[in-house]
């Protein structure tokens, strides 16, 4: 459950739901990137986290899927990469997630692409 819900702006909070869904399929290094101050950037935030195996990442991104839609209605706009599930992203426009399998996170290395962003510290 997202605590102080009334701080956080409506993608925040969406951010935080996608960490939660991924922590509850037990997604591994889960990193919040707040994207909202660098002007290049395609969306406010991305939530990225791996998975062991494919199902291991696609059951992370049913997790994120069931948290979301319990808690705010909202079905992704768009999901890519469910049935390979080496890197799954799933489009709520202003929160994107990407779920990948450990190599293919170490190959393309977003968070060194998006370095200028703030990472979110997440509540345990």
């Amino acid at each position: 459950m997202v605590k102080n819900i009334n701080k956080f702006s409506e993608s925040e909070i969406l951010a935080r739901l996608a960490a939660q869904g991924m922590d509850s399929k037990k997604g591994e290094n889960i990193v919040v990137l707040d994207l909202r101050d660098l002007p290049s950037a395609p969306t406010s935030f991305f939530i990225i986290c791996s998975g062991n195996v494919p199902s291991h990442v696609s059951a992370i991104c049913d997790g994120v899927f069931e948290v979301i839609k319990n808690a705010t209605g909202q079905n992704p706009h768009k999901i890519e990469g469910y049935d390979n599930a080496e890197w799954i992203l799933m489009d709520y426009f202003d929160v994107v997630v990407h779920i990948f399998q450990k190599d293919k996170r170490d190959f393309y290395r977003l968070e060194e692409l998006w370095a200028d962003a703030k990472e979110v510290p997440l509540e345990k």
